[in-house]
């Protein structure tokens, strides 16, 4: 759990510090501060996370469940839909790939066999 609330916190930290960073990054000691803000939530000791996770991200977490519950279900029937269509499209392609090349194929073979006299097909061995 603890290494759980951790991670959490950490990746909502990265989120908003990826757009952040090139507005503050300028600030003297910015990366000192960073860099002590990750230590004061990995460590044991002042369990910073924790308390990150508790106060903020847990609540707000619990308040939109019913929310975040919906739209990961819209997400998951959309998913399968496109999938699905996307899978139909692809074997479309593929099967009609596939009888062009057999139908070039076909007319390629015909013409090299029609090139060949009898004598020549009956000088090739039976194998």
């Amino acid at each position: 759990v603890r290494w759980m609330m951790y991670w959490i916190v950490f990746a909502l930290f990265m989120a908003i510090e990826t757009f952040t960073d090139l507005l503050i990054s300028w600030f003297p000691f910015y990366y000192e501060v960073k860099m002590a803000f990750v230590i004061w939530l990995l460590s044991p000791y002042t369990r910073g996370a924790r308390l990150l996770y508790l106060k903020f991200v847990h609540p707000t977490l619990s308040r939109k469940e019913k929310e975040i519950d919906t739209y990961l279900s819209q997400a998951k029937e959309r998913s399968y839909h496109t999938m699905v269509h996307f899978g139909k499209r692809g074997l479309n392609i593929a099967a009609t790939a596939a009888v062009q090349a057999a139908t070039r194929s076909q007319g390629v073979l015909a013409g090299r066999l029609r090139s060949f006299s009898m004598q020549d097909l009956r000088s090739l061995p039976d194998q």
